[in-house]
C-alpha cells in the first residue's frame, strides 16, 4: 500500500504534493493531518502543515461458493481458512508436477517475486547512496562547510552581539554561555550549557530565528554586511553533514525515477546547502521554487 508524508504551508498544498509524488487523485487516497499550519509571530516560529496521504486498499474479489460445496458442516467450520494455508504446499507440489496453476497462483507467485526484487532493489540502492556518498568519482570537498568557523577570529566580550544575546538569554530564563568571535567579515557565536536544547528548537528553527535577529542587530548601522553565524553544542555543522547524505539520496532517487524529487521548505542557508554538495553531481541539477518562507529545492534528473 502506497503512501507519502509531505509538508506544506497549507494542508491542501501538502495533499497536492503528496499526490504527485504518489501518482493518485483525491478520491483514491485518505488523507490524515499529522500536524496543524501556523503563521507563528512575524514570521518567527512558523509551523508547516504535515500530511499523510495513504492509497485507498483495493478490494480483491471473492470467489463465490459453488452450490456443491455449500454442505452445511463443511462450509461455516471455522477452522477453513488454517486448513487452506496448510494444505497449499501439497497443493503447489501437485500443481508443478503436472505443470498446471491456477491463474490466482500464478499472480500469487508474480506478486512475490515482484516483491523480493524491489527489497532487493531497495537494499542495494541504500548501499549505493553509502557508498556513493563517500566514492571517489564524487566527493563533496572537506572543510567547505557554510558552517565552518572563520580563521583569524579573535573574541570580543564586549560587542554588541554578546550584549544582546546576553541579555536575551537573560529575559528568557534560559541557562547557557555565550562566547562571540568576530573579524572584519563575520561574527561568529558559540552556545553552550544546559539548556541548548531550547535554543535549537525543532529543526534548529529556534536557533535560525536567534541568528536572524543578531544579524539585524550587527549590522544596523554598518555600511557593509557582516556574516552572523550563532551554533549552539556543534549542531550547524551536524546539521550540515545531515543535509549533505540527504542531497546525496535524494539525488539518486531522482535519478533512478527519471522523476523530479522536492524537498521540504528550508531556510535559504540549508537550501545553499543543497544546491552546494549537487552542484557537481552527474546526473542532476537543482533550483528552488516557492516564496519565503515556503521556498522549496527541487532536484531534477538531468536531460
Amino acid at each position: 500500500m502506497k503512501y507519502a508524508e509531505k509538508w506544506g504551508d497549507s494542508i491542501d498544498g501538502a495533499v497536492d504534493l503528496a499526490l504527485q509524488d504518489l501518482g493518485l487523485t483525491r478520491d483514491q487516497v485518505t488523507v490524515t493531518v499529522l500536524e496543524q499550519p501556523s503563521k507563528g509571530f512575524f514570521g518567527i516560529g512558523s509551523k508547516l502543515a504535515k500530511v499523510r496521504v495513504e492509497e485507498i486498499a483495493k478490494e480483491e474479489p471473492k470467489e463465490e461458493p459453488k452450490a456443491k460445496e455449500a454442505a452445511p458442516e463443511k462450509e461455516y467450520r471455522k477452522p477453513v481458512k488454517t486448513e487452506e494455508v496448510q494444505a497449499e504446499p501439497e497443493e503447489t507440489e501437485e500443481e508443478t508436477a503436472e505443470g498446471e496453476e491456477s491463474p490466482r497462483k500464478q499472480n500469487s507467485r508474480r506478486r512475490d517475486r515482484n516483491r523480493n526484487r524491489k527489497r532487493k532493489d531497495r537494499k542495494a540502492s541504500e548501499k549505493k547512496d553509502i557508498a556513493g556518498f563517500a566514492a571517489e568519482d564524487f566527493v563533496y570537498e572537506e572543510g567547505a562547510l557554510l558552517s565552518e568557523k572563520p580563521e583569524n577570529l579573535v573574541e570580543a566580550p564586549d560587542c554588541e552581539a554578546r550584549k544582546f544575546l546576553d541579555s536575551m538569554f537573560r529575559e528568557m530564563g534560559i541557562d547557557v554561555s555565550v562566547k562571540v568571535y568576530t573579524n572584519d567579515e563575520c561574527v561568529y557565536a558559540e552556545v553552550d550549557g544546559p539548556d541548548c536544547g531550547t535554543v535549537i528548537g525543532k529543526r534548529g528553527q529556534t536557533l535560525d530565528a536567534i541568528q536572524y535577529l543578531t544579524s539585524l542587530v550587527v549590522n544596523k548601522d554598518n555600511n557593509s554586511y557582516i556574516r552572523t553565524i550563532i551554533d549552539a553544542e556543534g549542531y550547524r555543522r551536524k546539521r550540515e553533514l545531515t543535509l549533505e547524505k540527504l542531497a546525496i539520496k535524494l539525488a539518486e532517487k531522482a535519478i533512478k525515477n527519471g522523476r523530479s524529487v522536492r524537498l521540504e521548505p528550508m531556510n535559504p542557508y540549508e537550501r545553499k546547502v543543497i544546491h552546494s554538495v549537487l552542484q557537481k553531481y552527474p546526473g542532476v541539477s537543482t533550483r528552488s521554487e516557492g516564496e519565503e518562507p515556503y521556498r522549496r529545492v527541487v532536484i531534477e534528473p538531468s536531460k
